[in-house]
């Protein structure tokens, strides 16, 4: 994940790439994914806790050798192979409680049913770094899940959730995951995130149960 820690950090995001994509790539097969990583757009919020969905997928893009492009959906997509399936990456440009609009277009878009549709977000009830994976679910308080859900008719999607743990103190929940993951998180962020990326290919190579086994961690 090398350089993805400075774009974050460094006072910008990596920004799309290329033309506007207008219709979906003719080689990917029936079996193509869609993975979203939720986050809010702008440099302002490039390190909070709330926007790691998009380093992960930021990861997977850079892992597939991908670049983001602007999509008419209101999202960035990076359009190719991970570990070697078709997939469609994802991050919507809305702020993180409209997530749903630009996920519901993208998965009419390529024609892909919920049950190959995978979210990555933030979760404040798992310790930092932690991994956890379901399908279906509420969406536990966190707004761009409950966006989501609501615009696609349903919750039967693949959720990874990547721990950053409750506010310390009397902290509001609302503005811990805001605020940048600390000099002592971000010591073991690299890493995390890596492993997140990981689960979310295991989840499409070889099934949701088996990245269960392998990623869930008991922390």
């Amino acid at each position: 994940m090398r350089g993805l820690l400075r774009r974050w950090f460094g006072g910008h995001v990596s920004v799309c790439s290329g033309p506007e994509t207008d219709s979906p790539e003719s080689d990917m097969d029936a079996e193509r994914w869609l993975i979203v990583g939720l986050g809010n757009p702008g440099p302002k919020y490039a390190g909070n806790r709330h926007n790691v969905g998009f380093m992960v997928v930021d990861a997977l893009a850079q892992r597939a050798g991908e670049r983001w492009k602007a999509h008419k959906t209101r999202a960035e997509v990076a359009q190719g192979r991970v570990a070697g399936v078709p997939a469609v990456l994802a991050k919507p440009r809305t702020f993180m409680n409209l997530s749903g609009g630009p996920v519901a277009g993208l998965t009419s878009f390529y024609t892909i049913p919920l049950e190959r549709v995978l979210v990555i977000h933030d979760e404040l009830d798992i310790p930092y770094g932690a991994l956890k994976l379901k399908r279906g679910g509420g969406s536990g308080g966190h707004n761009g899940l409950r966006s989501i859900t609501a615009a696609v008719d349903g919750p039967d999607y693949v959720r990874l959730r990547f721990g950053i743990d409750r506010p310390p103190g009397r902290m509001e929940a609302a503005d811990y995951v805001l605020k940048d993951f600390t000099k002592a998180e971000v010591k073991e962020l690299d890493l995390n995130i890596e492993r997140a990326a990981d689960a979310v290919e295991t989840v499409i190579t070889e099934g949701l149960e088996k990245a269960q086994q392998v990623y869930h961690t008991a922390r």
